[in-house]
């Protein structure tokens, strides 16, 4: 019974883990239809009922929970342990899982990465662009990547950036009209481009700081984002102001295109931060990538 039951046990994690059988059967590359009866077949032999199902949601019922917590991390040594095999391997390989922001990607990731992968054609690596702070334990991803500030005290957190600066920038036609602001304050009577924020869809204040004084400003107008090119193409066309990660916008300040202003109140702060939990064993595969994404001064 028990080796009938392995595709199944696998089928019935996802699925508790997703709680969605149409994001679990896209996941397992298997139809729905597939997906619920091999659910439902494992409900039957173990009789017990496994998964409450609504037309809107799926949730574990209090037998599926205790199978999900007792079952899932022993599913996932398994894994770590069949990917350890690979080292035996004469080239590293294995498959890595990254959470990680849009502008950690496009500014830190995806840089290192591209001569990463040409080096190491046996190593496979799944990034998922996301905003929110994912809890990667849950998720089931190797690690993620934050600003140092958000990476949980309980993780290994890596530096791979250099510091961060923020940017109030704007079109040229677009101060002609409104003026230049001289204080933070003043950003509450322009047009500003506000950004969605992952996390319970607030609106993000924004935030100053200036000789040990720090400031919260929250702003108004027209637009709000929650990726971060929309917001920089939105100022180049002069819809407002937006406040971006300086590196982001460079070449735009640099051809003129955007405006930067209130520098004197966007202090630097710690970039980014790759991190995994304490207890990750590390593949050859995990320890290579960690190495070719430190921050070296």
């Amino acid at each position: 019974m028990l080796k009938e039951n392995f595709n199944d046990l696998i089928s019935f994690l996802v699925v508790a883990r997703e709680r969605s059988f149409t994001k679990a059967a896209a996941k397992l590359g298997v139809s729905q239809s597939a997906l619920s009866h091999a659910i439902r077949s494992l409900e039957e032999r173990l009789e017990l009922r496994l998964l409450t199902r609504t037309t809107r949601s799926v949730a574990p019922t209090e037998a599926g929970e205790k199978m999900l917590a007792s079952l899932g991390p022993r599913f996932a040594e398994i894994e770590s342990e069949l990917e350890a095999l690979s080292e035996m391997r004469e080239r590293p390989a294995g498959n890595i899982r990254i959470t990680a922001g849009e502008h950690a990607v496009d500014s830190i990731l995806w840089p290192v990465l591209k001569k990463f992968l040409a080096d190491y054609r046996d190593i496979n690596i799944e990034i998922i662009l996301d905003n929110a702070l994912t809890d990667i334990v849950t998720g089931r991803f190797d690690a993620g990547i934050r600003l140092g500030e958000q990476v949980a005290k309980d993780m290994v957190a890596l530096r791979i950036g250099p510091e961060m600066s923020m940017a109030v920038v704007g079109s040229p036609a677009y101060f002609d009209k409104q003026g230049i602001p001289a204080t933070p304050q003043e950003l509450q009577t322009h047009c500003c481009i506000n950004m969605r924020l992952p996390t319970m869809g607030g609106i993000y204040a924004w935030e100053f700081g200036k000789d040990g004084r720090e400031l919260k400003v929250r702003v108004d107008g027209q637009l709000t984002f929650n990726s971060l090119r929309q917001r920089i193409d939105a100022a180049v066309h002069g819809f407002g102001l937006a406040y971006v990660p300086e590196d982001s916008v460079a070449s735009e300040i640099a051809s003129g295109k955007l405006i930067r202003v209130l520098q004197e109140w966007c202090e630097p702060f710690p970039g980014y931060y790759l991190y995994y939990p304490s207890r990750k064993q590390h593949t050859t595969a995990f320890a290579l990538l960690l190495d070719a994404l430190r921050y070296k001064n």
